[in-house]
């Protein structure tokens, strides 16, 4: 029996497993079964995601990272695991500086740590090109059950489909989510997002991930969301997006005549335990 080292943390409760790559190796499993085994709920620890350091020794990042979902899937990007990534590898000494770049499957992402804790991350362009999203239909609304909604394909690296809504977002994401994530119209399935403008500046999301059903929070998401709502004229560029497990603030100074500015997330990143765990 192997015994590894495990830390766990949490970014507006959206949590993850991380472990450093030495522990990694010990484990002789790939990835997505070290990830099926440790973010189980019930016979593992229990996450959202699994999330591990690796060394880079190429002149455009300062680190890597290796992101699995609950399900054993890799993702491209998580904002809220950028977050804690950030504080865990800035804490563990793996990186010297508080803004520093980051090697993902969506490319480089920029990460920092403010003084007053919180981390913000410049998560890139979003990309609307129906083919890098990716997106295959001509059409803007999508029939899943008894219902035919109007939706916002934006990818932050990974795909989302955002749609407003006056009713209970938590509620439509239970019941529509599963259907949206693995809809034809995204055939690398899709995070659904449910928004509600709550004004200008705020406003109100649900998440089904792809990967991992409702989760507390999504960053990517997030970052979405506000992409859609500027480009429909629903928001300001800088907004309060309130998930269930707290609120994140993005800043996107795009419109439709020029998308082609880096989204800005800034939020919380927390530890939540230090362990043992026997595989």
């Amino acid at each position: 029996m192997t015994t590894i080292k495990i830390t766990k943390m949490q970014g507006l409760g959206n949590d993850f497993v991380f472990m450093d790559y030495e522990e990694f190796e010990k484990t002789n499993l790939p990835l997505n079964e070290l990830a099926l085994k440790l973010c189980d709920r019930h016979f593992g620890i229990g996450a959202d995601g699994l999330i591990i350091p690796v060394p880079y020794n190429e002149s455009d990042a300062d680190i890597k990272w290796h992101y699995v979902n609950s399900d054993g899937s890799l993702a491209q990007m998580c904002g809220n695991g950028m977050r804690c990534f950030a504080r865990y590898v800035y804490d563990k000494g793996l990186v010297n500086k508080k803004s520093f770049k980051v090697k993902t499957l969506a490319g480089i992402i920029c990460p920092e740590i403010l003084d007053d804790g919180n981390i913000r991350v410049n998560m890139g362009n979003p990309i609307l090109e129906d083919e890098k999203i990716p997106f295959k239909s001509a059409e803007r609304k999508l029939t899943v059950k008894d219902k035919t909604f109007e939706i916002n394909p934006v990818s932050m690296g990974n795909p989302h489909c955002i749609i407003f809504t006056d009713e209970n977002t938590l509620e439509l994401a239970k019941t529509y989510g599963p259907e949206i994530e693995k809809h034809p119209y995204f055939p690398e399935k899709t995070n659904v997002e449910f928004v509600k403008i709550q004004s200008r500046k705020e406003v109100e999301m649900c998440v089904f991930e792809r990967g991992c059903g409702i989760t507390l929070a999504c960053g990517t998401g997030a970052c979405a969301t506000v992409v859609a709502c500027i480009l429909n004229n629903l928001t300001e560029n800088n907004v309060k997006v309130n998930l269930l497990g707290g609120a994140v603030n993005i800043e996107w100074q795009g419109s439709k005549d020029n998308t082609k500015h880096n989204v800005f997330m800034t939020g919380s990143a927390n530890y939540t335990f230090n362990a043992e765990f026997m595989l």
